[in-house]
């Protein structure tokens, strides 16, 4: 008799999009005739970068000659791909990094699922709060979050809230944590930290033996100059930082898959008999087994992006994003909404009227704006009265929303 990984029990029935997916058909099926307009999963709607597609064009030409085609690849990910990633990503911005640093996936969700699977079950956890779901629910799939509470908090993990009151900057908590996780700038939120900040919690993370997530996955969206696209641009972070990052909101590959994570050389984990053994090569080694890489012809494509063509291209849809974002900001603001992110990320965090839940939120726009959003408290315990709008709609369906807002 097989036995169940019982941890899958603990999960809530469905995730947090299903069950907004599941309200808007229950809506559609009442409601026929009404045009909805879906801001709430962060799924983009610009086409990819011309100059990737002529890339992946001439991948597709290459895999119909034997002289040219490719079968598998390194599970690592190609050499031309991950020398471009260091060369444009990280150098200039001061980093040094080997190639075998640097891991080519199929996308940040994945990456940050698997990375836990190098740890042990028993370590304490800490997260931001509100949070990306795949974090926790990854970590209640291995039965690291401990138990879940009747206030909706897990045993093993520090919540660690940003919230309006603290300018959602996450407060350095006052014991030790094993393994925490970072998001900048920040998915639900659209908040960020300054460099001063960040480097907080690298230090924190030196003096108390931490390793650090840190999904970096909307970094090119920042503007603000304080504020690091790496954690790496802080000193000492690379023993304490894996990073991850991904191509879907940089360049619209969420339907074409690709992402990357960096692990240093220099971040180690304890054995219980405290030796230090270096996360690097565990990773190369889970890779190997798990994993046969992301396609030639998706790498090709990822590594147009950095050509001038393709890096103009890009610079132009991160544009068009961020000019969402503010349409929205300051529409919400003049409607009397009180508003967040929307400056060096493409999220905006928007705080329900006085006494109404997020859930209720959702519903008021569902129901009499016929907008899609995503209920705060979904990303966690602190997100409650707040939704999450997303900026990666049409401009024209994003200037409608902000209309149909304006006369609740």
């Amino acid at each position: 008799m097989a036995l169940l990984n019982e941890h899958f029990l603990k999960l809530k029935g469905s995730y947090l999009f299903s069950d907004i997916a599941k309200k808007v058909k229950a809506y559609q099926v009442t409601h026929p005739g009404e045009q909805i307009i879906r801001l709430g999963i962060g799924d983009v709607t610009r086409p990819l970068p011309q100059a990737s597609i002529e890339a992946m064009h001439r991948a597709v030409d290459e895999m119909a000659s034997s002289a040219t085609f490719h079968g598998y690849g390194p599970e690592q990910g190609y050499d031309f791909l991950i020398e471009t990633i260091i060369k444009h990503d990280f150098a200039p911005r001061g980093i040094q990094l080997s190639p075998s640093e640097v891991f080519i996936s199929d996308g940040a969700k994945s990456d940050t699922g698997n990375i836990g699977e190098l740890l042990r079950w028993d370590n304490s956890m800490g997260i931001t709060d509100p949070v990306y779901p795949a974090y926790i629910d990854s970590n209640v799939m291995c039965g690291r979050a401990g138990t879940l509470g009747e206030d909706g908090r897990w045993s093993n993990i520090t919540y660690l809230p940003c919230t309006a009151e603290n300018n959602f900057v996450p407060a350095i908590p006052n014991h030790r944590i094993d393994l925490l996780y970072l998001c900048y700038p920040n998915n639900p939120t659209g908040t960020t930290l300054t460099r001063d900040q960040l480097k907080q919690w690298v230090d924190y993370a030196l003096a108390n033996d931490t390793l650090i997530i840190f999904d970096a996955a909307y970094e090119a969206y920042i503007h603000d100059d304080d504020v690091p696209h790496s954690i790496y641009e802080i000193r000492g972070a690379k023993k304490v930082a894996i990073e991850i990052r991904s191509f879907s909101k940089t360049a619209g590959f969420t339907g074409v898959r690709c992402g990357y994570t960096v692990v240093p050389k220099e971040v180690t984990a304890a054995t219980l008999d405290d030796e230090r053994v270096p996360l690097n090569p565990l990773w190369n080694r889970r890779q190997c087994t798990k994993f046969n890489g992301t396609s030639y012809i998706t790498q090709r494509g990822a590594e147009a992006v950095y050509s001038p063509e393709g890096r103009a291209q890009v610079k132009e849809t991160i544009a068009y994003y961020m000019e969402n974002a503010r349409t929205m900001r300051e529409g919400l603001t003049r409607a009397g909404y009180r508003v967040f992110g929307g400056i060096n990320a493409p999220y905006l965090w928007v705080q329900a009227p006085e006494g109404m839940t997020s859930w209720k939120f959702f519903d008021e726009l569902l129901y009499r704006a016929h907008i899609v959003s995503t209920p705060g408290v979904g990303f966690g315990p602190s997100g409650e009265g707040y939704l999450r709008l997303t900026a990666f709609g049409k401009r024209e369906d994003c200037e409608e929303a902000i209309r149909r807002i304006g006369k609740l």
